[in-house]
């Protein structure tokens, strides 16, 4: 059980270094600013090596809404729930403590939003509560699925972290400018503390939000798109 935490651990720490910190240090440099296109690909591929890294020993969860949407279509012990999400949030909080040392060491350093999410004033691009949550409850039941099928006994081997990685990507192209994407509620809370705004008010629809849409993703693929052999 210690190797599957330290391993979501290290999965989450990565997901968050690399994904946030393409956005805190990386999309905004004045002459090479990747923008949200790269931030969207950060994000993706952070997922996509560690589930290829790791995956083979705790899952390559690294997100406590995936962790929630496989133990209800029977993919997971419901009794790692909670040292899984444990370990994802501490993972998280260990990569935005790295990130703002490494990030208040520039000159003219302003934490700002420090890759948190949002809605309302604090969404990039001034969504709604009410759009947020339909963004994230959506976003996050099509990632679920995408992870079901291309693990699922089915689907061709080898090929589940590509699949689940470019997801990932695409989600972040959708939602950037609506909540600046969560869809897992570990990568939320801990930027939102080194945040100058007031990300942490917000951080409850980035629990609900992801954890609601991964329960739908879940039993979409257990009761309509399964055929059992999963």
């Amino acid at each position: 059980m210690m190797r599957k935490l330290a391993a979501e651990f290290v999965g989450t720490f990565w997901l968050v270094f690399g994904g946030c910190g393409s956005a805190v240090l990386a999309a905004g440099f004045p002459e090479l600013g990747i923008g949200f296109v790269g931030v969207s690909l950060a994000f993706g591929l952070t997922v996509l090596t560690m589930a290829y890294a790791l995956g083979g020993i705790s899952g390559g969860h690294f997100n406590p809404a995936v962790s929630l949407g496989l133990a209800i279509a029977g993919r997971f012990g419901w009794a790692e729930l909670a040292p899984y999400w444990a370990a994802q949030v501490l993972g998280s909080f260990t990569a935005a403590g790295m990130l703002f040392v490494i990030a208040s060491g520039a000159p003219d350093f302003a934490a700002g939003g420090f890759a948190s999410n949002g809605y309302g004033e604090l969404s990039p691009g001034g969504y709604s509560l009410l759009a947020a949550l339909v963004a994230e409850v959506v976003l996050t039941a099509g990632f679920l699925i995408v992870i079901l099928g291309a693990t699922s006994a089915r689907a061709p081997a080898g090929f589940a972290p590509i699949a689940i990685g470019l997801a990932l990507t695409l989600i972040h192209l959708i939602s950037i400018p609506v909540t600046n994407t969560s869809v897992n509620p570990a990568r939320s809370t801990s930027v939102a503390f080194y945040a100058e705004t007031a990300a942490v008010s917000q951080l409850w629809l980035f629990w609900a939000a992801p954890l609601a849409g991964a329960a739908l993703g879940a039993l979409v693929w257990k009761l309509l798109l399964s055929d059992g052999s999963d």
